[in-house]
Formats: structure tokens, C-alpha cells, sequence
């Protein structure tokens, strides 16, 4: 694949998601005891529940004699889900155990299961090739579940397709214009970036904002560490993607001029920002983050605390999306133009293209291309 340049575009249309990947499809609490979860994942209807001992099950969200929800019947043995409407049995494969009035069932009588992985407080679901379904491939969050990180998170319903939101994360200049009363601040746009494609599909993309004033959410944060902060600092944002939608990202501020560039970051303090996002349809995604911290592991207030602050500024992107969206639908035909700002995100794309395309022709996906080199404004 060619360098990204300026003139790179793309129509702006609903873009399609791959199926052959792990999918955030809930929180790990969300399924529990005997309920059952109905969700849509990559535009599928499933019904998710655990079995006996605790081991989380994905079929499909309908009955193979008339399509009745799974999602409304109800738990049943040691791992079987039974319809609502007529009372047919599943096991955990799917496949029906026992059917009204009748000792004989039909051997055609099954749903589909997908693989499931319990990781990272999330439930992960395989809807593509079962047979492709590495737990390996499962992206890296593990500041999640991590002893030496705190924190917890929402889900956000985003009446979006999920490669607007891939597009939001990849470049964190909107924070200067969406959130400028907590986050942004006008050296997000002034400031250096540096945009890398890594051979195993991933990209980073880093940017370092040296000697400036800390916007309001951060001063706030260090305050917690150091009571007596007044600023200025360093400031640090280094995105890390994983195919095909999970981006986690490494925050933080530290007094300016102690080392923190150089890896000290003993002098500030040091978040992730955790996304996974999950097409639900076309125009929609389930949008799991979390708000993870290393220091003052111990305080339930300050999970809480920036848990809620981190919610009102996805807030904000929110309603940014649902109106891009709208937007999208009304110019179908419209074309995206990118900025030397999109190129993580143009990467991101070109990355989904090749999953799409290998999905297509039933190969592998293209080899990777060599790393970009640094971008500015």
C-alpha cells in the first residue's frame, strides 16, 4: 500500500465490518445466575447466558421451529436455554435436546453456537469461521484485570457505525473543539504527532505536548497525587489499535521538565483509556470503555469520580457522532477528505479493508507495509 498523503478520501458510506474477529459482546457482570442477555453482535441477534458452572454461551437469538427469541425462555438444567413459545431444549453446541409431545427429535434440530472467551471483564464472541477462533487474537487490555491498575467503565449504545468512533479515537485534535471545558486544549493542534503501522496490523500513534498549561480534567487528576500541583506539564497521549476495533490509550501528565518523555513518569500521574467497539448494525455499535489509573489503587471515590468525568466528555462525542451519522445518511454520496490528522485513522481503514478482503476471497490478508513515518499538522 502507498504512503498516505492529503488527498487520500474515502465516500463516505456505511462501512462493513469483518466477521473472522473477537468482539466485546458484554461485561463479564451483565451475564449472570440464570438470566440470559439478548444482544445483536456484527448484526447478529444472540442470546448469551452462562452455563451451571459459569462458562458463558452464545447461541443464535431464535428457535429453530419458529424463530422465537431464545433470549425469552429461560435457563434449564446443568447448560440448556428452552424456548418461550413451545418449550424445545438447547444444549450449549446449540443442539436441541428435547422437544414437545414427542421422543423422537428431528436431527436437523439445532441453532448456531459461537466461541465465546471470558477476558479482560469482557465477554469476547467469534461470529465469522469458527474454525479461525484463536483466544490469541483476543486484543491486549489488560490494565482491565491488571493488580497494578483501578478503574471501571460504561457501555455507550452509539447510533453510529463503528468506524466513526474508530475514526474519533485515532485522532484526539477534535478534544480542542468538542471538549474544550475539560480536555482539549489549542496545543492538541499545534503539537507534534507520530503515526506508525507495526507489523503485526497494529498502529500508534503518539503525541507529546512538553512544558504546557493542564486543561481542567487533568489538573483536577494530579491534584489527587500531588495536593500542591499548579502546573505546567508534560503531557502524553500514545493510541495503541487493535484490529479490528479495539483502542487503548495511554494518558497522562507529569510536572514538566521531570523526565517524563524519557519514561519517568514518577512525577505525574498515568491513565489508559480503554474502547473496544462492537457493531451492533450498520448504523449502530455497542461501545464498551473504562478508565484505568496506576496510582491510588485503593480509593473507590476516585474510580467514581473519574469514571463520571470521563462519562460526560464521551458524552459530548456522542452526540458528535449520532449527528455525523445523520449527516452520512442524508449525502450518501458525499466524500470524506483526510488530513495529515487522519492518517491513523487512514491506516485503520486500510487494515479493515484487507480483513474484508481476505473474508471475501476466503485467503489471508495482505502482508503488512512498512511503518509511516512521523506526520505533523
Amino acid at each position: 500500500m502507498p504512503p498516505l498523503e492529503n488527498h487520500d478520501r474515502v465516500t463516505a458510506k456505511i462501512f462493513p465490518h469483518p466477521l473472522n474477529a473477537w468482539y466485546a459482546a458484554a461485561w463479564d457482570h451483565e451475564v449472570a445466575g440464570g438470566s440470559i442477555l439478548a444482544r445483536r453482535i456484527a448484526d447478529l441477534p444472540l442470546a448469551i447466558y452462562r452455563t451451571s458452572d459459569g462458562r458463558p454461551v452464545a447461541l443464535a437469538d431464535a428457535c429453530w421451529h419458529r424463530l422465537a427469541p431464545l433470549s425469552m425462555g429461560r435457563r434449564v438444567g446443568e447448560d440448556e436455554v428452552q424456548c418461550p413459545y413451545h418449550g424445545l431444549r438447547y444444549n450449549s453446541a446449540g443442539r436441541c435436546t428435547s422437544m414437545p409431545a414427542q421422543e423422537t427429535i428431528n436431527p436437523s434440530a439445532m441453532v448456531p453456537s459461537y466461541p465465546v472467551v471470558e477476558r479482560h471483564r469482557y465477554l469476547w464472541v467469534w461470529p465469522g469461521d469458527v474454525t479461525l477462533a484463536d483466544p490469541d487474537l483476543i486484543p491486549d487490555m489488560h490494565q482491565m484485570s491488571s493488580d497494578e491498575w483501578a478503574g471501571d467503565g460504561l457501555t455507550i449504545e452509539a447510533q453510529c457505525n463503528y468506524q466513526l468512533v474508530l475514526d474519533n479515537l485515532m485522532d484526539l485534535t477534535h478534544e480542542e473543539f468538542v471538549h474544550g471545558a475539560s480536555i482539549g486544549q489549542s496545543e492538541l493542534s499545534d503539537s507534534e504527532f507520530f503515526t506508525r503501522h507495526e507489523e503485526d496490523g497494529s498502529v500508534t500513534v503518539s503525541r507529546w505536548m512538553l512544558g504546557v498549561p493542564p486543561p481542567p480534567f487533568w489538573s483536577r487528576i494530579m491534584r489527587h497525587r500531588f495536593p500542591d500541583f499548579a502546573g505546567p506539564v508534560d503531557r502524553w497521549q500514545i493510541i495503541h489499535y487493535y484490529a479490528p476495533s479495539t483502542i487503548c490509550i495511554d494518558v497522562g501528565v507529569a510536572v514538566a521538565g521531570t523526565g517524563a518523555p524519557q519514561g519517568d513518569r514518577s512525577q505525574g500521574v498515568n491513565g489508559y483509556v480503554m474502547n473496544t467497539i462492537t457493531p451492533e448494525t450498520e448504523r449502530s455499535s455497542h461501545y464498551f470503555w473504562a478508565f484505568m489509573r496506576n496510582f491510588r489503587l485503593e480509593s473507590q471515590q476516585i474510580t467514581t469520580e473519574l469514571r463520571e468525568g470521563v462519562r460526560g466528555v464521551f458524552a459530548e462525542d456522542e452526540a458528535m457522532l449520532t449527528a455525523q451519522q445523520r449527516a452520512i445518511d442524508a449525502h450518501p454520496d458525499h466524500t470524506f477528505y483526510s488530513l495529515n490528522i487522519d492518517a491513523g485513522g487512514m491506516w485503520v481503514r486500510r487494515i479493515l479493508d484487507r480483513m474484508l478482503a481476505a473474508e471475501e476471497t476466503g485467503g489471508q490478508a495482505a502482508e503488512p507495509v512498512e511503518p509511516v513515518a512521523a506526520r505533523r499538522r
